[in-house]
């Protein structure tokens, strides 16, 4: 008997953890639903695409271990080196400004975690997504890779130069702030093409701006004051 009760006890505390990750995971997907229901949908998001990969994409795994408990939270959270993972309801925001389509491809400047580039990823777009701090770059990769999203390619770089060799680009997102509208990344911009991105100087309120290229320059719209972290276009 003492035998078997053995066995027993060992055969439980060798589920018990399985259990508690199921759990977890559960808890992990309802925050996720409240999350899309309460600060996205309920604040005017309408594109379903955005709103399933919202519901979908682990934002928990994107940001440092102890950060987690806040990942579902209404606001940005810090991820390291100064830099930080935007509001779920920003993210939404400037995703769906973007108007893409699946298949579409896409230039991130600023990846920080992955979040962004997972959540377009998970929409189905190409994406391509520069971040110029180097542990943050191999950090996005790692969380991408280890999420399953094969469909993005992470590099290491100035994200004002843009990716030339990958140009000309569907839309643009950049998640940090220049002072002006960069022309490089006009001119890697697909003509018809979307740039969203964050707009002024550092420290202070920014305007969140919508760029549409036409054949005879561009057309800018101004959607929301934001407050982001500087586009920088060198770091030591």
């Amino acid at each position: 008997m003492a035998g078997i009760f053995f066995l027993s006890f060992i055969a439980f505390t060798l589920y018990l953890p399985t259990v508690m990750s199921q759990t977890k995971a559960q808890q992990y997907r309802e925050q996720r639903e409240a999350m899309v229901r309460s600060q996205i949908k309920a604040r005017g998001i309408k594109s379903e695409a955005v709103l399933e990969a919202m519901r979908k994409v682990p934002r928990h795994l994107f940001v440092p271990y102890n950060m987690r408990d806040y990942a579902y939270a209404d606001r940005p959270l810090h991820i390291g080196y100064n830099q930080t993972i935007s509001q779920p309801y920003i993210v939404a925001y400037m995703t769906e400004a973007l108007d893409v389509k699946p298949g579409d491809k896409i230039l991130e400047i600023g990846t920080g975690s992955g979040y962004q580039a997972a959540v377009l990823a998970e929409m189905g777009m190409k994406v391509y997504t520069i971040e110029i701090i180097p542990k943050l770059a191999e950090m996005a990769g790692e969380n991408l890779r280890n999420n399953g999203y094969e469909n993005v390619q992470v590099k290491c770089g100035n994200g004002y130069n843009g990716w030339p060799e990958e140009a000309p680009f569907d839309a643009i997102i950049i998640t940090a702030a220049p002072e002006s509208i960069p022309q490089t990344l006009i001119d890697q911009l697909k003509v018809g093409g979307t740039m969203v991105l964050p707009v002024g100087p550092v420290h202070s309120i920014q305007t969140l701006k919508k760029v549409v290229k036409k054949d005879n320059g561009i057309k800018e719209t101004t959607l929301l004051p934001v407050r982001f972290v500087p586009m920088i276009k060198s770091y030591n």
